[in-house]
């Protein structure tokens, strides 16, 4: 009798996974095409720093590419200083300026040509609330600091206004380091740069619209990019083929674009431009994306600057699709990649508003018509 009912229950179990089976999807399988070597996902969590957070990643990449060294770098090390130059600026434009946590890959360049870098533990970049970042309080306290600044009370501006505003940032981020310890050697944030050998000047930002000149350096239009820094628009053929390039060349890059389509989701570990549905079972026929309906999509604001993060790897589907493995700052437990997801090309091609490479990854034909060295 026993043994009835087991085999019963067997035969059930068996049915069961066999339904279950017929019913669920076949899924995306993904085939890495390279193997560039990263550092660990990182997780930005309620700040809006991608910014910092996807290009430290890269810098950290480009080191171990280099040196074959891994280094945990702080991100807010560079936020800090950012925050400091946006304050400057604020004021200058009579308040006419967009001020907030957002920012560029250039912004970090920048900082680093200025103050170096230093290592996370040398910089925590949270004073108040170890191992938790956020911002919101913060950046309306400076917000609201800077309000009054420009009403000039006193007339005029004083000369303490930007103590006061770093006395905020001390509180809230720490102080930073004059100099740190480094695997028992003290040094200073430029002397780490040095040291590696580390030059901000090898990487430029890239983009791809038509309503500027191609060909030319030009000021991107998105309000993250407060500080007017210039990219190369380029058409969206070589756009392409430099990422292509430099991921083949064992090169990351970082990505800035869209996140807010519905064919983005860093749950489901993937982001495509399908023909039909936004479905997310399996993959499925994408559209084939070409200039005109890309700068169409950006001039009617449907695609916006809202977010970066790190370029480490080409792939392919089941069906052959080229994706673009990406690194997200949204910690290593947000979806069941480990924090990664796949962009399709076709989103990449629609999606992306710039990338910031390493000079070198760009071939020597597209270099001359940019009059780069």
């Amino acid at each position: 009798m026993k043994t009835r009912k087991l085999i019963a229950l067997v035969i059930t179990l068996v049915i069961t996974n066999i339904a279950i089976a017929q019913e669920k999807p076949n899924g995306y399988k993904f085939k890495d095409l390279t193997n560039i070597k990263v550092t660990p996902v990182k997780n930005q969590q309620k700040t809006g720093t991608c910014w910092s957070f996807s290009t430290t990643s890269f810098i950290e990449a480009e080191l171990l590419r280099m040196n074959n060294t891994e280094y945990d770098l702080s991100e807010m090390y560079f936020a800090r200083y950012a925050y400091e130059e946006k304050a400057q600026d604020f004021v200058r434009y009579h308040g006419k300026i967009n001020f907030g946590e957002g920012g560029q890959a250039h912004d970090v360049m920048n900082q680093i040509n200025k103050y170096g870098f230093v290592t996370q533990e040398a910089y925590q970049g949270n004073e108040y609330d170890p191992g938790n970042y956020r911002h919101s309080e913060m950046s309306k306290i400076l917000k609201a600091l800077l309000e009054v600044v420009i009403t000039k009370p006193n007339k005029k501006l004083t000369p303490v206004w930007f103590d006061a505003y770093k006395a905020i940032l001390d509180t809230y981020m720490g102080e930073v380091p004059e100099d740190f310890d480094l695997n028992g050697e003290v040094i200073t944030p430029k002397r780490f740069v040095q040291k590696e050998g580390f030059n901000a000047n090898d990487y430029v930002e890239l983009t791809s619209f038509t309503h500027h000149p191609f060909y030319e350096e030009i000021i991107l239009e998105v309000p993250d990019n407060w500080s007017n820094d210039p990219y190369y628009n380029i058409p969206l053929e070589e756009f392409m083929e430099i990422m292509n390039y430099s991921l083949n060349e064992g090169y990351t890059f970082v990505w800035d674009g869209d996140v807010g389509f519905d064919g983005f989701s860093h749950k489901k570990g993937v982001a495509i431009v399908p023909v039909g549905d936004f479905e997310f079972t399996e993959p499925k026929e994408e559209k084939k994306i070409e200039e005109t309906y890309r700068q169409q999509e950006f001039d009617n604001l449907t695609t916006t600057d809202d977010h970066l993060m790190h370029i480490t790897g080409l792939a392919k589907d089941q069906n052959g699709t080229v994706y673009y493995k990406t690194k997200n700052s949204w910690s290593d437990d947000s979806n069941e990649m480990g924090g990664y997801l796949y962009m399709s090309e076709s989103y990449m091609r629609l999606n992306t508003i710039a990338i910031m490479v390493h000079k070198d990854v760009i071939p020597k034909k597209i270099k001359e018509k940019l009059g780069l060295n």
